[in-house]
């Protein structure tokens, strides 16, 4: 599986979501995940299962040190007084003394921005989190946030076959990474005849497919999110699907402006 090194950590290219994993599904889901081949897990305070990613990352028999595990601080802990109490309080749930990357999840207007990168580096440096980055940042805001912390590791956007990020990633490439949630569109890509007619031809599955023309990107991760162990091995397959010249044009040229995710206090995303 392709890896990304930023700043002296190293990205598996491929990893799990467990966005909406709650309970056992989310322990399991870690542990199965684990044991076909992935190594990065991707979770978040705000997704409430950090307790039982943790619980999952214990039971596995992959060592810790070979897992590349990220989480994200909620927007109610980005101010410099909660910010460490609310990472420690994730290290407890996830069981571990660090995590390797720690975003801010989304963009907080109330508190400066300098103030909060400080205190995010601040918690790297402690040796808390091995690298920090942001999430839901858009180009503009990521300039400045760059400006002032030039070795931030990635920025996590929804990014897929029905929205693109040109523009982002002009900024991204080559200091960092984006890392693409949502990869299947909350699965509306999966219904896309392009991508269907794609995936018949080649006799994969249309989420092969998707997740294929995001990996096939340079300095592009992704985390899908799945909650079946059917879907989780597809999903992992996707890693050695190499689309063709002609199959990247036909899905290159889908429209890109479907966004799924859009809560009311996200950014102007054409900032």
């Amino acid at each position: 599986m392709t890896h990304y090194d930023v700043h002296g950590v190293s990205i598996p290219a491929l990893g799990l979501g467990t966005w909406q994993l709650t309970g056992d599904d989310a322990r399991r889901g870690v542990e199965h995940a684990l044991s076909i081949g992935y190594r990065h897990i991707d979770t978040a305070q705000i997704y409430r299962n950090e307790a039982e990613v943790g619980a999952g990352l214990a039971a596995s028999s992959v060592s810790r040190d070979d897992v590349f595990v990220t989480t994200k601080v909620w927007r109610d802990h980005v101010a410099p007084s909660r910010l460490a109490a609310s990472v420690d309080e994730s290290l407890r749930k996830l069981g571990t003394d660090t995590v390797d990357l720690l975003l801010l999840h989304w963009p907080v207007d109330e508190v400066e921005l300098e103030a909060q990168l400080e205190a995010l580096v601040a918690i790297r440096d402690a040796g808390k989190a091995r690298a920090v980055g942001v999430s839901n940042y858009p180009a503009g805001l990521l300039r400045d946030a760059l400006e002032l912390v030039p070795d931030l590791a990635t920025d996590q956007v929804e990014h897929h076959v029905l929205l693109g990020q040109d523009r982002l990633l002009d900024v991204v490439r080559p200091r960092m990474v984006l890392t693409a949630y949502s990869p299947l569109a909350q699965g509306e890509a999966l219904s896309n005849e392009t991508v269907r007619e794609i995936a018949e031809a080649r006799g994969v599955g249309p989420a092969q497919v998707a997740l294929a023309w995001l990996l096939g990107q340079d300095r592009v991760a992704a985390i899908p999110k799945a909650s079946s162990d059917a879907h989780r091995a597809a999903n992992l397959a996707a890693a050695d699907l190499v689309l063709t010249a002609d199959e990247r044009a036909a899905l290159d040229a889908l429209p890109k402006d479907h966004r799924t995710i859009d809560p009311d206090f996200a950014p102007d995303w054409d900032a």
